[in-house]
């Protein structure tokens, strides 16, 4: 699984990777995550208001910080 966090650093971009990670140690899921600060490659995936979350090349949230509940379900949706 290959999952980017879209953004240029701010407090509300680092509270996404954190739950993230956590999410993914919780679920025992192994997955490659990316933070992406430049914003050439942010625009690229169509996301004007970061931070955003990529999730095997699909943008599953942006603009906010999910809870940790919605991240689970976006982990487990890409999962299968």
């Amino acid at each position: 699984m290959e999952i980017k966090v879209l953004g240029t650093g701010c407090s509300k971009c680092r509270a996404v990777e954190k739950e993230v990670r956590e999410v993914l140690a919780e679920l025992g899921i192994d997955a490659d995550v990316e933070e992406v600060k430049d914003m050439a490659r942010i625009l690229q995936y169509k996301v004007m208001i970061t931070p955003g979350l990529v999730i095997d090349g699909k943008v599953v949230s942006s603009g906010h910080v999910p809870s940790k509940d919605a991240v689970r379900k976006m982990l487990q949706e890409a999962r299968g």
